[in-house]
């Protein structure tokens, strides 16, 4: 009798090939999670904790090597690291090291989502169809930066959306800062091949209520090599701006900006005539463009590093603020170092300040049925 061994080595190979795939299949799995556990971890780290909530901080990347750092806080925009004409990456944006800043008292909305309102509203009131809302009164009497706990301190829902974007979702409540309506906003920071750091914004309401939202983000386009943007060169597509009173409230009129010190349709240093305008630049600029049209408004230069940002936007306005109330008292690391006046500047897209008061100012009440929406880009390159 012969005895065939064949079958039985090719069934014990087979089965130990058979565990053999499954221990790779299993092997595989665990791998691919622990990639993706890894990935999760360089994209978003802890940043410490808000109302119990936990704070991240997000990493988007493009293939250029350019990175966006942003924080579930407040969407608050810690860093855009992007290179001078020699190369050399840096931070272009103000930001702290640690949550413990963005909390502090008087921490002047460094990179932050700003909402339900942006800008100021005048004695912190206004009227909507025939009632009184009044708001929290935290600028001189005024509402500034949707009040006392705004947009910018409250934990967004962040959903990263592979390497390049992130989602921000935010409930706001009906009376939320005094303010009618439940409003849910989302932001989406896209982060684009082509340097850009995209914002796009929508929101609904169940309530008529007022919305004008924006980035409060401090651009220094030397990444620290300045002490002030000083020396930037800035042009604004604006051949108008809207005056303000002592406590910069607009006071509704539409004033010329040629041959004062608020033109900047030619590309100008922001120090040349800042001495002339009382406090420094804080205002609203009319933007020469089309209505709700995405359109290239603005350009600012560093000669120093030779970067330079263009803005794009739908809105109607643009607030350039050159940070004229940073005093040198902030301090933004733990070796004590601090921002001086004028240390960076804003330029912030938006609707003009108080239109709920001004009906002649362009419309910022969102209704039922409605959705806002609104876009900037801020593009940047070297020269």
């Amino acid at each position: 009798m012969k005895l065939t061994y064949k079958p039985l080595c090719t069934l014990f190979m087979a089965g130990s090939l058979l565990a053999a795939c499954n221990n790779n299949t299993t092997g595989n799995k665990e791998e691919k999670a622990k990639q993706d556990t890894m990935a999760l971890t360089q994209q978003a780290r802890p940043f410490g904790t808000s109302d119990g909530q936990e704070v991240l901080q997000y990493t988007l990347r493009n293939a250029n090597g350019m990175e966006v750092k942003i924080l579930n806080y407040g969407g608050t925009v810690t860093d855009i690291i992007t290179p001078d004409k020699q190369g050399t990456s840096g931070n272009v944006v103000l930001s702290y090291d640690s949550l413990a800043g963005y909390q502090q008292k008087g921490q002047p909305y460094f990179g932050a989502l700003i909402g339900r309102y942006a800008n100021r509203i005048a004695n912190a009131k206004f009227t909507l169809d025939g009632k009184e809302y009044t708001l929290a009164a935290n600028d001189h009497g005024n509402t500034l930066h949707g009040g006392l706990k705004g947009f910018d301190k409250v934990v967004w829902t962040g959903t990263q959306q592979g390497d390049s974007a992130l989602q921000l979702t935010y409930s706001s409540k009906d009376g939320e800062e005094g303010y009618p309506g439940n409003l849910t906003a989302t932001v989406v920071y896209t982060l684009t091949p082509d340097n850009a750091l995209r914002i796009d914004y929508k929101a609904t309401t169940d309530k008529a209520t007022p919305v004008n939202l924006t980035n409060h983000a401090y651009f220094n386009l030397s990444a620290g090599k300045d002490s002030t943007i000083l020396n930037h060169e800035l042009s604004l597509k604006a051949s108008k701006y809207t005056p303000v009173n002592d406590k910069l409230i607009p006071t509704g009129k539409l004033a010329e900006v040629k041959g004062t010190p608020m033109d900047f349709i030619a590309p100008k240093k922001i120090g040349k005539d800042i001495a002339a305008v009382k406090g420094g630049f804080d205002h609203n600029w009319v933007l020469d463009k089309n209505a709700g049209q995405l359109e290239t408004i603005a350009t600012l230069y560093d000669p120093t590093s030779g970067r330079y940002m263009e803005v794009a936007t739908t809105e109607p306005g643009m607030q350039f603020y050159s940070g004229n109330f940073l005093d040198g008292t902030l301090q933004y690391t733990a070796q004590g170092r601090k921002y001086p006046q004028h240390a960076a500047l804003c330029l912030e897209a938006q609707h003009f300040p108080n239109s709920p008061n001004e009906a002649s100012f362009p419309n910022v009440i969102l209704k039922p049925g409605e959705t806002y929406t609104q876009t900037t880009i801020y593009k940047f390159g070297v020269k």
